[in-house]
């Protein structure tokens, strides 16, 4: 019922930027936190960024200065801006949302993923 789908990924060179984008829809009654997970080849899925409801940020200490989260909740979605990028910012990017949605007469709290977005930084 709810979807999240990434769009942004590609192909750059190191030092180069990227935009991605992450959209929800569906049956939505409000959005919590988002954020944006990678997986590298051989890796554990780790935490990019995270922004809440309320605007918070936290990064990963390997993006801080580089990468920057951010959302539009009118349009449903969380974009995060990377710059300087380095070879091993290489990876699956996955949007990650804390969405609260009607189930019968009650609120309740849906983690949902996305499916991932590639990024390859590479010359």
């Amino acid at each position: 019922q709810v979807q999240l789908v990434e769009s942004g990924g590609g192909l750059v060179q190191p030092g180069g930027s990227l935009r991605l984008s992450c959209s929800a829809s569906g049956s939505i009654f409000s959005i919590n936190a988002m954020g944006w997970y990678r997986q590298a080849p051989g890796k554990q899925r780790e935490l990019v960024a995270v922004i809440t409801s309320g605007g918070r940020t936290n990064y990963a200490d390997s993006v801080k200065g580089r990468f920057t989260i951010s959302r539009d909740d009118v349009k449903n979605t969380v974009y995060m801006q990377m710059n300087s990028l380095k070879s091993e910012d290489t990876a699956n990017y996955y949007c990650n949302a804390d969405v609260s949605v009607w189930v019968l007469a009650s609120l309740r709290s849906l983690e949902v993923w996305g499916q991932g977005t590639l990024v390859t930084v590479s010359s």
